[in-house]
């Protein structure tokens, strides 16, 4: 496996400690970036289909076109698309996990929490293929 699919928030402050995750925890060289503002809230609550239909898309393209077989949905603190308290964060970070889960049962999906300095990254839910 070479790449990972990660649906972060576009905030760029997450971008590198969460592609280093990825790429140490699974030894791949490559992470798909799929970022929304606030992705973890966008996904858990549905807040705009025209958006969800297009994270699906790239999420077809990862798996099928570059053989991804992992999906980590990435929440953060001091999230401005999605402000919100730490645990509604951990809260949707574990329902986009789920449905993520559901709708691709042949990945892992797993969902991650990055802390306030930025530099800690948390497990909050994990599930693997279903089978």
């Amino acid at each position: 496996m070479s790449f990972v699919t990660a649906i972060n928030c576009m905030d760029g402050r997450v971008q590198l400690p969460v592609n280093k995750y990825i790429m140490d925890k699974y030894a791949v060289k490559y992470v798909d970036m799929i970022t929304v503002a606030g992705a973890d809230g966008t996904i858990a609550e549905n807040q705009d289909e025209s958006i969800l239909i297009n994270i699906h898309k790239r999420i077809h393209i990862s798996l099928n076109k570059h053989g991804s077989k992992v999906i980590v949905i990435v929440g953060h603190a001091d999230c401005a698309g999605y402000p919100v308290s730490d645990e509604k964060h951990f809260e949707s970070i574990k329902k986009s996990a789920a449905e993520m889960h559901e709708k691709y049962p042949d990945v892992i999906v797993e969902g991650i929490w990055l802390d306030e300095k930025f530099t800690d990254v948390e497990m909050i839910c994990g599930y693997e293929v279903k089978g």
